[in-house]
């Protein structure tokens, strides 16, 4: 049965032939994408992204993904228009860090908020007309400086200051 089944096919395929029904088809005459190289895994995931033209980041885990987030931030807030924006930016990406940091997965990689107030200090810095002072902050100024902690195990000595 199965014989018979073989040769219906095979004719069908011997006419097609004939008729001339496979002359012209696309990819004709061109070598078979990725012949003679070793064997990857991961080549369908490879070649999606490259079809889809879409970055690498996304298989990159949670944590990573918002420490490169969190290094671009001066460049995607350079076009931004106004500080409100810039905010707005930094509150969405903080919120997915602390969301990330309240449930945790994949490998463990230090993770922290952007600071709001210096980024938005920056991008002014950066769209500030070019005859104005900028205003610099200390941050000595900013911080109060702390006043040291007596030891507790040390209760009967007296700190000199």
């Amino acid at each position: 049965m199965t014989e018979a089944w073989e040769a219906a096919v095979e004719a069908q395929i011997r006419g097609a032939v004939q008729r001339g029904e496979f002359d012209d088809l696309p990819g004709m005459g061109k070598p078979i994408p990725g012949r003679g190289t070793p064997y990857d895994e991961s080549w369908w995931i490879k070649s999606f992204l490259e079809r889809e033209a879409l970055p690498s980041d996304l298989l990159l885990p949670t944590p990573l993904q918002l420490r490169r987030r969190v290094e671009q931030v001066p460049d995607e807030v350079r076009d931004l228009p106004t500080e409100q924006a810039v905010r707005d930016f930094v509150g969405q990406l903080n919120a997915q860090i602390v969301a990330w940091l309240r449930n945790p997965d994949g490998p463990r990689v230090a993770v922290r908020p952007v600071n709001a107030d210096e980024v938005v200090r920056r991008w002014r810095a950066e769209h500030a007309p070019p005859g104005l002072p900028t205003p610099k902050t200390d941050r000595a100024t900013v911080v109060a400086p702390r006043r040291p902690r007596r030891a507790w195990w040390l209760p009967w000595r007296r700190r000199l200051r």
